[in-house]
């Protein structure tokens, strides 16, 4: 399956979350920007939504495609934070919560890339399940 959602990637991710004492005890929590960038994300995911959960191991390939400034080039590769592996683990726990699988655990193959770019600004994401077992070649 392709999908594309059209919108101006969240560059907050799940690492930003947060600790607090609490009576002298760890208390960690999800700032408001980590929330809306959550609900954002599930908001955009939620109209491509499969009508039953993918079984089994799956590959995920996503391209992050930020605007570009006047320092940038379209296809340019986004070499600053936020890093490649935080802005997935969100998308993933995202995908996991509207029921694209049961557990991002599935995931087993993924390429992940991110780029300035014109047109279109957004996140484009594939994924399929795969074989049980990895055929040799």
């Amino acid at each position: 399956m392709k999908i594309f959602l059209l919108l101006d990637p969240p560059t907050t991710t799940a690492q930003e979350s947060q600790v607090a004492l609490v009576r002298n005890k760890p208390v960690f929590y999800k700032p408001e920007k980590v929330k809306q960038a959550r609900d954002t994300l599930i908001y955009y995911l939620l109209p491509f939504k499969p009508k039953e959960p993918m079984q089994g191991p799956i590959r995920l390939m996503v391209s992050w495609r930020f605007p570009k400034g006047k320092s940038h080039k379209h296809n340019e590769w986004r070499v600053t934070k936020p890093d490649t592996d935080n802005l997935d683990k969100m998308l993933k726990d995202c995908m996991t919560q509207v029921g694209f699988w049961k557990d991002d655990a599935q995931v087993v193959v993924e390429h992940i890339e991110k780029l300035w770019s014109d047109e279109p600004v957004g996140i484009a994401i594939e994924y399929e399940q795969l074989d049980k077992f990895k055929e040799e070649g």
